[in-house]
């Protein structure tokens, strides 16, 4: 993918933001199948290859599904482990909370992350649910003590998070 300025900007943004909240970032070339294309976890950290990434905004969902596993699975948290994860549906609609709430946090249009080509073409439908205040995913970040319901007078409720990632 040749990156323009204005995906250049994004890429960086969340490059940056990844990198002060602890989850860490290498771009290198990635040989074989990945989730996303460009994307891949490895050892709990994200791969990013720039040639086969095809939407920046797919960083932050992939780091979303870093974010929301524990510690001692991040350590060693990989495509198979999410795959095999037994809390899978759990973590991806974790992933999406957290990805939503991290393109509120960096002021970017969400439609960046969830796009028509992912979320099998309901990324406008999610995104439409979130700015309706209907949070897919939010349940499991409160009990995983990463965001507090909104609604109940409280400056730090979602999509503001207590912490990006779990402990």
């Amino acid at each position: 993918m040749e990156l323009d300025r204005d995906k250049t900007a994004i890429l960086d943004k969340c490059v940056r933001f990844l990198n002060e909240i602890g989850i860490r970032t290498e771009f290198r070339n990635i040989d074989g199948r990945s989730f996303l294309p460009g994307l891949s976890i490895e050892r709990g950290r994200l791969v990013i290859d720039l040639q086969g990434l095809a939407h920046v905004g797919d960083i932050l969902h992939e780091a979303g599904h870093i974010a929301v596993v524990t510690g001692d699975e991040r350590v060693g948290l990989d495509e198979d482990a999410i795959t095999n994860s037994k809390n899978r549906e759990a973590e991806e609609m974790m992933a999406i909370a957290w990805s939503y709430a991290a393109c509120v946090h960096l002021g970017m249009d969400p439609l960046i992350v969830f796009h028509e080509a992912g979320y099998k073409g309901g990324g406008m439908a999610i995104v439409e649910n979130f700015r309706a205040g209907r949070y897919l995913g939010l349940p499991m970040l409160q009990w995983c003590k990463m965001a507090k319901e909104p609604g109940l007078g409280v400056e730090s409720a979602y999509p503001a998070m207590l912490r990006w990632v779990r402990e």
